[in-house]
């Protein structure tokens, strides 16, 4: 996750494009920062940070179009009647999808819709369904995530992985289309059989899970940090239904929010160097070489990714690129010299 201080601070921009291929915006797409008066629009920020993931041939998770909690609706949106509450969302949706197109290739649709229900308050029980309808006949590429805590972290009175899932099914039978699965991931200390069995069970719906805002709370010192967010990690890495994961460890100038990864000059803390060594070591295929055998065949195992390969054949070299996907097979790859 990045924030605008990213902009023009080359020392946090040489760190993150090292490790990350893959972003997403802390508050400044979030309605409240876009259209803080009715009306007034203002994406002059969120330019400027799709700026950075244009030219750095990033992707970029939409977060978030509407957010359930009432904490963070703007105060001209809250004594709306009902039709002019529609007409403002109806007009948040197209702003920023007729402006964004397949620039995002995730949205956050409404965040934690389990915890809190100011829209359901405004305009009924199908509040959520709605969203989910319009921002498909915006964009009907767009992927669209149910995102919410404490579904993998832990369980409480208001969230659990079968109101989850429920709720995923009460939008399907509504007519929509949920593409993806969203898991905040806001741990404390974390239980990691508790999230293999979480995830087990979301893995049932088939689709595709993300870790969306990966962090430890700050109540633990740096150390024991990152020996949490190692256990995080390695569980949702290794489990194959999770296809991502996006940590929440933007530096701003008063540090994060609640889990850095780095000091104030970039130097990394020790949840920091379990990123590297996750990242840059131990779950990268790093370079292979060898001879192919008398079939013109060679074999290796690889992490999922992109792949270049060079191959010296009669003093000429031929280079070419593939990818590794999800699959239970062995891929195949012809070149031809």
């Amino acid at each position: 996750m990045i924030s605008r201080t990213i902009l023009g601070n080359l020392p946090y921009q040489e760190w993150f494009l090292k490790r990350f291929k893959a972003t997403v915006f802390e508050n400044e797409l979030k309605w409240y920062k876009t259209e803080p008066l009715p009306g007034q629009f203002n994406y002059t920020v969120v330019d400027q940070m799709m700026k950075f993931v244009r030219k750095n041939k990033l992707i970029a998770r939409g977060h978030n179009m509407f957010w359930d909690d009432p904490v963070y609706v703007q105060d001209w949106l809250e004594n709306m009647t009902a039709p002019q509450l529609q007409r403002a969302m109806k007009s948040r949706i197209k702003s920023v999808m007729s402006k964004y197109r397949n620039e995002f290739f995730h949205w956050d649709v409404n965040n934690e819709l389990l915890h809190f229900d100011f829209y359901e308050k405004k305009l009924g029980p199908k509040a959520t369904l709605d969203m989910f309808k319009s921002m498909q006949r915006e964009d009907p590429l767009a992927t669209l995530f149910l995102n919410e805590y404490n579904i993998v972290e832990r369980c409480d009175s208001k969230a659990n992985v079968d109101r989850y899932i429920d709720t995923f099914k009460e939008l399907k039978k509504g007519g929509v289309k949920v593409a993806g699965i969203g898991l905040e991931s806001h741990f404390s200390a974390p239980n990691p059989a508790f999230m293999r069995a979480v995830l087990d069970k979301l893995a049932t719906l088939k689709l595709p899970i993300w870790l969306t805002e990966v962090d430890v709370s700050s109540m633990y010192g740096q150390e024991e940090q990152a020996v949490f967010l190692e256990q995080i990690l390695r569980e949702a890495f290794s489990h194959p239904s999770v296809n991502g994961i996006m940590l929440w460890t933007a530096r701003s100038p008063g540090g994060c929010y609640q889990t850095c990864l780095t000091d104030e000059k970039f130097q990394n803390l020790p949840t920091g160097d379990v990123i590297d060594q996750l990242l840059l070591n131990e779950w990268t295929t790093g370079t292979k070489r060898g001879k192919t055998n008398e079939f013109g065949s060679y074999n290796f195992r690889g992490f999922l990714g992109e792949f270049k390969v060079s191959i010296l054949y009669n003093r000429t070299i031929v280079n070419s690129t593939f990818s590794l996907g999800h699959g239970v097979d062995t891929k195949h790859i012809t070149i031809h010299v």
